[in-house]
């Protein structure tokens, strides 16, 4: 019973899941459907605009395809998705790609967090005269804004999955109302002509496969919080489809209004600068005023709402005997303290591109190695009830599966050798060609093991 407790796993039972269509469909447009889709909007505006349309499709697409594969597994198992990687990387070795998550998925509410406080330091100005944050005295406002945002958090996960869904549902509403504003604000002052057609200054231009390895970096981030959420329907298509859908209109919606609101500030003024395409400053360009602050405050809240489950389950992973509601409490505070790195190492953008660089190294090859697991090896079949038994299927040697984590290191060096590569860095980016590799490998080298143990056996 103490070995049971140790490695316990949280199955939810078929009968218990009632997450509908469009609860996991509004889930997944609000999980995209925020600042930090819109800020990397503005990052790929460096590839003009059709050359950042082309990365957004192509890169988005890929990614969500991995995401709907692993919304399948969560329906299939009842587990979340690193409960999952336990097959694929063994009980024990399933801690590094959860320690990934928190890491990841922290970031990510840190990301949203400083957005939205950046935000608040503009509500802050208008209400009771504090600089904005970039001005002298600026960071007063901002510091003041994370801890409210932080607070926000803490209340919005209070009430578990139940407390999500019904943000999610207040905030789609939010955010449909805020683009379709901001759409019309932004085409009123510049042409559709004028941001198609303009170029970006050379010493500027971000290379397609950068801009590919940017947006996989951002999408892939989702993946690995797929079965998370799927694993509360009790439909095959609501568990498939409605990520992908949901996840693809978000990420087109919002990116395409971050790359064409920064093109519109860079005709109107003449300059192009990655650093005013964090939201705030875009809608206080545009004369939005702080409405649209407090707008940009509340979606961040329905994309942290899905970030800081995701860290959670992957700490409950690591933790089993901590519940969900405890490990959701540690991570909120943890991100909390997280949100301040920027406000003493530099720019926000800075730190946010070496967060989108370590993000598409180390997941790529996790999500690889757990779908061609599944899929390919495990033909679709995983026993539930395994991935907390020691000793089990999916324990390997000393629950560690160490070809799978030999292959993610190999992974990872594929990747920070690739991006070197100019025609890589130039037209296809290191992300997918390095899951695509260590997918082959992991296949062919089980491939042969299962043969080894076969002949043995025999």
């Amino acid at each position: 019973m103490e070995t049971k407790d140790r490695y316990a796993v949280d199955i939810v039972p078929f009968e218990d899941r009632h997450m509908s269509y469009w609860d996991m469909f509004a889930t997944w447009i609000g999980a995209n459907a925020n600042n930090g889709t819109w800020f990397v909007g503005g990052i790929i505006a460096a590839c003009g605009f059709w050359g950042g349309i082309h990365a957004l499709i192509i890169a988005s697409s890929i990614s969500y395809i991995f995401l709907s594969l692993v919304g399948y597994m969560g329906y299939k198992t009842g587990a979340s998705t690193m409960a999952v990687s336990r097959a694929s990387f063994g009980i024990r070795g399933s801690v590094v790609p959860s320690v990934v998550n928190v890491t990841q998925f922290v970031g990510w509410t840190a990301v949203n967090t400083f957005i939205a406080a950046t935000s608040m330091s503009y509500i802050l100005h208008s209400l009771l005269g504090w600089p904005v944050y970039g001005q002298p005295g600026g960071a007063k406002g901002l510091i003041f804004g994370i801890l409210v945002m932080s607070i926000l958090h803490l209340i919005s996960i209070s009430a578990g999955q139940r407390s999500i869904q019904i943000i999610e549902r207040i905030g789609i509403i939010l955010v449909i109302i805020f683009v379709i504003w901001e759409s019309i604000v932004v085409f009123r002052d510049v042409s559709f002509s004028q941001i198609a057609n303009w170029k970006v200054p050379t010493h500027q231009k971000m290379p397609f496969g950068s801009a590919i390895d940017t947006l996989a970096a951002f999408n892939l981030a989702w993946v690995t919080a797929g079965a998370d959420f799927t694993r509360f329907t009790n439909k095959k298509n609501t568990a498939v489809t409605a990520p992908f859908l949901g996840a693809d209109i978000g990420v087109f919606w919002f990116a395409f209004i971050g790359l064409v609101a920064t093109i519109s500030i860079a005709v109107t003024s003449g300059v192009y600068d990655a650093n005013n395409s964090d939201p705030s400053t875009i809608a206080n360009r545009l004369g939005l005023g702080s409405i649209a602050m407090i707008v940009i405050v509340l979606t961040s809240m329905t994309a942290n709402a899905v970030n800081l489950q995701a860290a959670g389950s992957a700490v409950n992973n690591i933790f089993p005997k901590l519940s969900l509601k405890k490990s959701l409490w540690i991570v909120t505070i943890l991100a909390t303290l997280v949100t301040f790195i920027p406000v003493f190492v530099g720019r926000f953008l800075d730190t946010f591109t070496a967060f989108l660089d370590y993000v598409g190294m180390v997941l790529g090859p996790i999500v690889s190695i757990m779908c061609v697991d599944f899929y390919l090896v495990r033909r679709r079949h995983y026993q539930a009830t395994e991935l907390s038994r020691k000793g089990g299927r999916y324990w390997y040697r000393g629950g560690i599966h160490w070809l799978a984590f030999c292959l993610w290191v190999v992974g990872v060096l594929v990747y920070l050798l690739l991006q070197h590569v100019a025609w890589i860095r130039n037209y296809t980016g290191a992300t997918f060609i390095t899951m695509i590799l260590v997918g082959i490998a992991y296949y062919v080298v089980m491939k042969i093991k299962c043969h080894i143990l076969l002949s043995h056996s025999n």
